[in-house]
């Protein structure tokens, strides 16, 4: 199905990315990446502006440049990386994300899923294909997108977003999973007003399979 795009919906394109252009301009020494609909560009007036930076960073080299309004310590499973969310709003429409340990591959390539875009790429226009929450492939094109359902045609999402079919397969469960059982919850999520480091020892101290995590990672 090509869905094409109004003058309204190109305005609220342009606001996000230039959301995630001034966040990431500041962040812009630890490669930062902006991922899912700000950067494949079928975004709606409540989507969220979603930034990432890939590789394990000292906190503090985030905190001191962004004014944040509360975060989160999330680990989804026991055996998945653990990271940190900072939201910069109360609506945590603009959220920054860090691994607190290296991301494994398929940790990785998750973002690939969704579609990530750099700085460079978001200053430049570009957009990028990657698949959404319904299990759509989003494909950009001059006057909108194209989108078709990723089920039975994984081997070629895979080869387009340039990941494995294995990620693709992965995330199909999971998604499934939540749409038909609704939020399947996380491991660990653990809100915070002060700063990232504060909120590991608190978390740490409570839970001795997530302080081992961070042992093993060097974080404690």
């Amino acid at each position: 199905m090509q869905v094409i795009y109004n003058a309204k919906r190109w305005n609220v394109l342009r606001t996000k990315r230039e959301k995630a252009i001034n966040v990431m301009e500041k962040l812009a020494d630890l490669h930062p990446i902006v991922h899912g609909s700000v950067a494949r560009g079928d975004v709606r007036e409540d989507s969220d502006v979603d930034i990432a930076i890939l590789r394990p960073v000292p906190p503090y080299m985030v905190e001191l440049r962004l004014h944040f309004s509360h975060g989160y310590i999330v680990q989804a499973t026991p055996f998945s990386t653990p990271k940190a969310y900072l939201a910069l709003d109360e609506r945590e429409e603009v959220v920054i994300s860090f691994p607190l340990a290296p991301l494994s591959r398929s940790e990785i390539e998750f973002y690939a899923f969704g579609g990530q875009l750099d700085l460079e790429g978001l200053k430049k226009g570009l957009r990028v294909p990657g698949i959404d929450k319904s299990l759509h492939l989003i494909v950009p094109t001059d006057q909108g997108h194209w989108e078709e359902p990723v089920i039975g045609m994984e081997g070629e999402a895979a080869k387009l977003l340039g990941i494995s079919i294995l990620t693709i397969k992965e995330r199909i469960a999971l998604l499934t999973r939540r749409r038909e059982r609704g939020h399947t919850g996380v491991f660990v999520k653990f809100k915070f007003q002060g700063s990232v480091e504060e909120a590991l020892y608190e978390m740490a101290r409570k839970n001795k399979l997530f302080r081992k995590k961070l042992e093993n990672a060097g974080m404690l």
